[in-house]
């Protein structure tokens, strides 16, 4: 199972928010490549980044942080944050992403999304599965949709996505351990000998064993934010983990 730090960018600067909430923003540090390298530093090889001023503005804002981090580490970036348009994914893949997140794009112009998976193709392109009670939330979870999450996710299966990031909101940012039965049921209607479904866990990890409980579930990756910046798991952890099973 992959572990992939977030960074979350408002004004240039490493925050966390809790269930999406702009008025609970903290800043963790003004610098966010500095962040980037500790995490480097210490094994990790991917990076989770989100450009919340872009999710407001619905077009890429914080690119030249996406670049900075990207030619100044090695880690494989997904980027996401108020990608709308052929042009704004086109800017993150110059600007060195990895593979990019669409979310709200994926309920409200779904032409658009799947027209990126044909695109950049399916390596390059995750669906942001953002619930709140299992149904979708959209525009950085300021609003509730009428789409339920698991048909949701099947929906683009049939599409060819292969990459899933889960967040269950009234988990994120809250320390309070993930949805462990909803990623276990995802992953079992969405289990197809065909169509393998990576499946990234988001969203209220709180602390280093339930790591390996999600790696269990079949989890192809976990994203952790607050609990890494919080101190709840220390990064030596991390990095254990990552050279044991390598």
């Amino acid at each position: 199972m992959r572990i992939i730090p977030a960074i979350d960018i408002i004004e240039g600067k490493c925050v966390r928010l809790s269930k999406g909430d702009y008025n609970t923003k903290k800043i963790y540090n003004e610098h966010p490549l500095e962040v980037a390298k500790n995490f480097e530093a210490h094994g990790i090889q991917y990076l989770h980044l989100v450009d919340l001023d872009g999710a407001k503005s619905k077009h890429i804002v914080n690119h030249k942080i996406l670049e900075e981090i990207a030619s100044k580490t090695s880690l494989k970036i997904d980027f996401g944050g108020g990608l709308k348009t052929d042009k704004d994914l086109e800017i993150a893949f110059e600007c060195g992403a990895h593979q990019v997140t669409g979310g709200s794009i994926a309920v409200k112009d779904p032409e658009i999304f799947i027209g990126w998976i044909q695109k950049f193709g399916p390596e390059k392109i995750i669906l942001g599965a953002d619930a709140n009670k299992e149904m979708i939330a959209v525009s950085g979870w300021q609003e509730e949709s009428s789409k339920e999450l698991i048909p949701f996710i099947q929906e683009y299966q049939q599409e060819g996505i292969k990459f899933v990031i889960c967040t269950d909101i009234s988990k994120d940012g809250m320390l309070q351990g993930p949805s462990f039965e909803l990623y276990q049921r995802i992953l079992s209607k969405t289990a197809s000998d065909e169509k393998k479904m990576n499946l990234i866990a988001s969203g209220g990890i709180s602390e280093f064993g339930e790591l390996p409980k999600l790696a269990e579930l079949g989890c192809e990756g976990t994203i952790i934010g607050k609990a890494i910046y919080e101190g709840r798991i220390q990064l030596k952890e991390l990095e254990n983990y990552i050279i044991e099973r390598s």
